[in-house]
């Protein structure tokens, strides 16, 4: 029987005949008791009961000072919850006639802690072991004795059109598909089109039992079912929400429905790599750190989505290894990597070190029709919270433009050129645009003041560009179409040339992908890093000075922590003292529910 969680009393398997108050490895306290016997009379229906001959029970506590007046009661409540268990959980299989069954193999029960210290769980998790069913006393046939895939259902990520259907729910789903390029547009209308069959399967099978579908829609003509409140009507590929449609986080009814055939993972992927088990010191925490901000947003929850549609699910540890990158130390001679920072990508990413480099090069080619979901989903979270009293700022960084928002410089879009980001520019409101130093791509003043941009740079214009000189003491330019001539920008302007040079500069050094022959991987990971930083500074430093993500990138990269691979759960450690009194503070170390790089088991901060 086993479990553990930082701050509560727990379960876990091991311990002598007596409570006791040995140390485990970790230098946390732990109180034991088992015996023979154990709980022997659950009922599980009227057809028969489990009886238990060995029973090992560990209570560990992880943080806190003291066991509570009843540090021996605490054994005995979990012993005298152990029957009504097994019962709920072995239940279906007792019920009704049947020889008997012994299981020979170990049964570990997961027990979580309670809200408060020392309060049992209301709900256990269930895992049996490989079980080989033995002939029972007197011959006969054993009952088959139920897997462990039976008991408790791995996590299912949700497909594509779970995430087309939650934004359509938003009104964002047009947004989002005008912001995608061709390549992407295909790739997804192939898996919502592969995956119609199966929705349409299945909700005949419903008709037939007399099911409700699920989320409550109703069956269409062509029998594919209704996507919910939201979602508009036409095939799947023009509006790919018309697939189905699930809450955020959860899976779906269109992945529950996806065939059990599934396409081979390219070489290289990250089934290949071996998981991370065990526990590890990581010298830096900075990578979970970012998760929380990411989900608070949405974008955790389309990483899988977004993946799924492009059949790379499986890759998701190698794109979590190349957000952890972003955020750890420069990359020397441009490729070259220190061997700390690989332990901590692995670690973040669930793999054991280090992690294959060949696969993340690979996976940066095969993961370009995904990337483009990604980025908007970042996008239109940014633009949906940006005042259009703001300016954005924009600058080139590595033969692109980037966009950011000038309040706590949140990224916006990292594209190619400037026509590419005059979407994001409207859906901020038709702010005004402040043009920073840097190797901008020829032809993009041009391009803003043809789209009645109002912008304002002290970038000289190249020969032919519409830009009007201003009368200012330093040199300042403007568009034609639509001159900006606001003193309080202007005097801004130097400032953030200076902030927006460093944040490229800092960029540059942290390669996620050095070899890849594109920048889709390395752009991508870099805004979703970004966006975590800002959120970090924003939350923490907002209300004493200027948030930058730069200040969370110094101030957090060596904080280091102690991660815990479990069954159910990644556990991260971080060191008491300020830094964790503010992260804490401002609620930056909540748990995180459904990582997708994990399997869906959640992550989980605590300090000591």
């Amino acid at each position: 029987m086993t479990a553990s969680d930082e701050g509560d009393p727990a379960v876990r398997g091991g311990g002598g005949p007596t409570a006791s108050g040995d140390r485990d490895s970790d230098g946390d306290r732990d109180r034991d008791s088992d015996g023979d016997g154990g709980p022997s009379r659950p009922s599980g229906g009227a057809g028969g009961g489990i009886t238990v001959h060995r029973c090992t029970v560990t209570v560990v506590r992880r943080g806190g000072w003291s066991w509570g007046p009843d540090p021996r009661g605490l054994v005995q409540q979990v012993v005298d919850t152990l029957p009504e268990r097994l019962a709920a959980h072995f239940g279906p299989w007792l019920a009704g006639g049947g020889p008997d069954v012994e299981i020979t193999e170990p049964v570990t029960v997961t027990v979580r802690p309670g809200p408060r210290p020392g309060a049992l769980p209301t709900a256990a998790d269930i895992q049996v072991g490989p079980v080989a069913p033995t002939e029972p006393p007197g011959g006969g046939t054993a009952a088959p004795v139920p897997p462990a895939e039976a008991l408790a259902a791995p996590w299912q990520p949700p497909g594509a059109a779970d995430l087309f259907a939650e934004l359509a729910e938003r009104g964002e789903l047009d947004a989002l598909l005008a912001l995608l390029p061709d390549e992407s547009l295909r790739t997804y209308a192939r898996a919502l089109r592969d995956a119609a069959p199966a929705a349409a399967a299945r909700s005949a099978a419903e008709a037939a039992r007399g099911a409700r579908p699920d989320d409550g829609a109703t069956p269409s003509a062509d029998g594919t079912g209704d996507a919910g409140p939201g979602a508009p009507s036409g095939p799947p590929a023009a509006h790919p929400a018309a697939a189905g449609r699930a809450e955020p986080g959860r899976p779906g009814r269109a992945d529950q429905d996806r065939p059990a055939t599934r396409a081979p993972a390219p070489r290289g992927s990250a089934t290949a790599a071996r998981p991370a088990t065990g526990e590890v010191r990581v010298w830096s925490a900075l990578p979970f750190l970012l998760t929380g901000p990411l989900a608070r947003v949405g974008y955790l929850d389309a990483v899988a989505p977004a993946l799924a549609g492009a059949r790379l699910a499986d890759d998701a540890p190698l794109f979590a290894a190349a957000l952890a990158y972003k955020v750890l130390k420069a990359t020397g001679r441009g490729w070259r990597r220190d061997e700390r920072d690989s332990e901590a990508a692995a670690a973040f990413a669930g793999l054991a070190p280090p992690v294959p480099e060949q696969a993340l090069t690979r996976f940066a080619d095969t993961a370009r029709p995904a990337l483009p979901v990604l980025d908007g989903v970042l996008a239109l979270a940014v633009c949906r919270g940006h005042d259009p009293a703001d300016p954005l700022l924009l600058t080139g960084a590595g033969g692109g433009l980037l966009l950011l928002d000038a309040q706590g410089v949140f990224p916006v879009a990292w594209t190619s050129g400037a026509a590419e980001l005059l979407p994001h520019w409207r859906n901020s409101g038709r702010p005004a645009v402040l043009v920073c130093d840097g190797p901008l791509p020829p032809g993009t003043l041009g391009v803003l003041d043809a789209a009645a941009v109002p912008f304002l740079t002290g970038v000289r214009p190249l020969r032919g560009e519409p830009a009007v000189r201003l009368p200012w003491r330093t040199p300042l330019w403007t568009g034609a179409a639509r001159p900006l001539a606001d003193p309080a920008l202007a005097a801004a302007l130097p400032g953030h040339t200076a902030r927006t040079a460093d944040l490229v500069s800092a960029l540059a050094e942290r390669r996620a992908v050095p070899l890849a022959r594109h920048a889709a991987l390395e752009r991508t990971a870099a805004l979703a890093a970004l966006l975590g930083l800002s959120t970090l500074a924003w939350t923490l430093w907002r209300d004493r000075e200027t948030p930058d993500p730069l200040l969370a990138l110094g101030r957090f990269a060596d904080l280091e922590a102690t991660v815990r691979h479990e069954t159910g759960a990644v556990r991260v450690r971080v060191p008491l003292g300020r830094r964790h009194a503010d992260l804490l503070r401002g609620g930056l170390l909540a748990d995180v529910p459904d990582v997708p790089w994990l399997g869906g088991r959640p992550l989980t901060f605590t300090g000591g």
